[in-house]
């Protein structure tokens, strides 16, 4: 039963080292810094939230593996939160939106909706 538990600790650990491998690799690729901000989010939330559960694997059921869980559960739901906030402030702060993304007015969306069906 400890060899299952260190087995399955260890892939959840890898697994989230893999996954904080392809965020470092998407900040470094991507060049619009929203796009890096996406990478960057989804690997934190994703490779602590794997990373946690592994060493609360590995730790088995006590008070320890509760506040880890606690952490996962905090980092969930404010990693997004303020990767949403900062987003927002980036788009509302640039200067040269035009050369990263095009703005859409309530009519042009209408019209594309209408395309579509």
């Amino acid at each position: 039963m400890e060899m299952l538990r260190l087995i399955i600790g260890g892939l959840f650990l890898v697994a989230g080292i893999v996954i904080f491998m392809i965020e470092v690799f998407g900040v470094f690729r991507f060049h619009y810094v929203l796009n890096r901000m996406h990478a960057a989010a989804l690997g934190d939330t994703l490779g602590i939230g794997l990373s946690m559960i592994g060493l609360i694997v590995l730790c088995g059921l006590n008070f320890t593996s509760l506040k880890m869980l606690l952490v996962i559960v905090f980092l969930w739901i404010s990693s997004p939160t303020s990767s949403h906030l900062i987003a927002r402030l980036e788009i509302t702060t640039d200067e040269e939106s035009k050369k990263h993304y095009k703005m859409l007015t309530m009519d042009e969306l209408k019209s594309r909706k209408e395309d579509k069906s």
